[in-house]
């Protein structure tokens, strides 16, 4: 009864989790979003002090759940044992715990935080590693079936469905994302948890705090019958069956040893501190185990845990029409050299995003004007910055502040966005159609949502009326930096105006 209900829960955050990565309508987030705030180490970064001790008390209670259901990388590697258990049955062995690579790897990954060099810490980290997974290899996949939907839809003039763009934020952050999943996958089928307890940092840190839990998996030792079915079905190689001991500190509390005892010899009970400190004397470090003779109950405890129900709604969509009737060949946009970076408004500055951000890409999938892409650079490797090729940030969206679960963007409202400036404005005479004698244009004044770019008459133009011709200037004080003007400016493959980003936001 405890494994099937680990196992309930286990897929319905799984699956609720993934699907916040792959919602490129931003619809479900209105109901699942608390689930990302609910991950240790963003719940840490955002400083949510209730999530983080809400998580410490229930290791302290039921041990390691949090591993077990949770977690989406740790589940994601339950999935992978399960299809190696297909493949062969009862494959695993009783293993020493590693200590001199799970607390080093700790520590490099706390002094990588604290040090500012987030692309060290941001490829181990549980969440941030399932989140680009999802996001590089899960999302065009997803994409894809939904553009099919959309052209069968569009076929019976119906809008139900609405084509999206599929496209390669980063060619590193996807080959770090492939990477990932491929150790992953090879370590979980082979070993099982491996990965959570000998490299993942928090699972060392909820080891350490399981070790004291309430509620533990227990051996009756006068019971067991020394089949050693328990310890070849423990993916986390914890049940040591000579000693009839388990090492807490690596067991996820995934309750497969108890469905696999046919004996009742092992339960998920109380220890008492008497019975600990017995078994340490005999040598058996952080293990637990009882007798008929001991007045300890060995009753299944049940716990029971609260659902959330979500509906998601499909936003209804016009199809996207080609200015030019799909007639002319545009060349894409480059991105032009900035010599500094742009972070969303709420991000407050450069220093306070690459400190909070753990490069989980939630904010990345759920951009819909394809504005945010992660970084290739390698002091901010797979943090995500902004750039204007695609699209614009629109003042009135919010979403990248709305998702983020570490407090890296801040949430702000639309009134606020509107007054945030988080860059500036730069005109580019040289690629300028009007300045080069390409012609009236005036896209850049048009479209500036703040009314920052003026056209003025060019200086010694000898042309008059409807022949003089027009050159933008920029109030920088008034622009927001929110791309516009970069992203509809007809010059190609250079716009004629870009963004230069702020390293600390200010209010206009």
């Amino acid at each position: 009864m405890l494994r099937k209900a680990r196992i309930t829960l286990a897929v319905f955050f799984f699956v609720a989790i993934t699907l916040l990565f792959l919602d490129f309508t931003g619809t479900i987030h209105a109901w699942l979003g608390w689930m990302a705030k609910v991950q240790f180490l963003p719940a840490v970064l955002a400083l949510n002090f209730g999530v983080v001790i809400a998580l410490v008390l229930l290791t302290l209670i039921f041990g390691r759940i949090y591993c077990s259901v949770l977690c989406p990388l740790g589940v994601m590697q339950d999935i992978f044992a399960w299809i190696g258990k297909k493949a062969r049955k009862n494959r695993y062995t009783f293993s020493a715990e590693k200590k001199w690579l799970r607390y080093p790897v700790l520590v490099l990954f706390v002094v990588a935080m604290v040090a500012g060099f987030g692309a060290i810490a941001n490829i181990i980290a549980p969440y941030s590693a399932y989140g680009r997974i999802a996001t590089n290899l899960l999302a065009p996949v997803w994409k894809y079936a939904n553009n099919g939907l959309a052209l069968l839809a569009e076929r019976m003039d119906s809008y139900a469905f609405y084509e999206t763009d599929v496209w390669m934020k980063s060619s590193m952050v996807l080959g770090v994302s492939v990477a990932t999943l491929l150790v992953l996958a090879v370590l979980a089928w082979r070993g099982g948890r491996t990965y959570c307890n000998t490299i993942c940092p928090l699972g060392t840190v909820l080891g350490f705090l399981s070790r004291f839990s309430w509620l533990k998996p227990v051996i009756n030792a006068d019971k067991c019958v020394n089949c050693g079915l328990c310890v070849k079905n423990c993916k986390s190689s914890c049940i040591n069956m000579k000693e009839h001991s388990i090492d807490y500190s690596r067991c996820v509390a995934c309750m497969d040893c108890i469905g696999k005892c046919k004996k009742g010899a092992i339960s998920y009970a109380h220890c008492s501190k008497k019975k600990v400190e017995d078994q340490q004397k005999s040598g058996a470090e952080s293990s637990c185990s009882v007798s008929t003779d001991a007045n300890v109950s060995t009753s299944r405890r049940a716990f029971l845990a609260g659902s959330a129900a979500f509906v998601t709604t499909t936003a209804l969509k016009a199809q996207k029409m080609k200015v030019d009737g799909g007639l002319a060949k545009i060349e894409d946009k480059v991105a032009p050299e900035r010599q500094q970076y742009i972070v969303p408004s709420g991000a407050l500055s450069i220093r306070h995003f690459a400190q909070h951000c753990t490069a989980c890409q939630l904010c990345v999938s759920v951009c819909p004007n394809d504005v945010l892409r992660p970084s290739s650079d390698l002091s901010r490797l797979m943090q995500p910055e902004m750039s204007y090729e695609r699209g614009y940030c629109r003042p009135e969206c919010t979403k990248c502040s709305d998702v983020c679960p570490t407090g890296a963007i801040r949430p702000i409202t639309r009134e606020e966005k509107s007054s945030v400036q988080i860059g500036h404005a730069v005109w580019i005479k040289e690629n300028c159609l009007p300045a080069t004698g390409g012609g009236r244009c005036g896209n850049c004044e048009r479209h500036c949502p703040t009314g920052a770019i003026q056209m003025v008459p060019m200086q010694k133009d000898e042309g008059k009326g409807r022949h003089q011709r027009m050159i933008p200037v920029i109030n920088t004080e008034r622009c927001i930096g929110c791309g516009a003007c970069e992203n509809l400016c007809p010059a190609r493959p250079f716009s004629a105006i870009y963004v230069e980003g702020h390293e600390r936001h200010k209010e206009i």
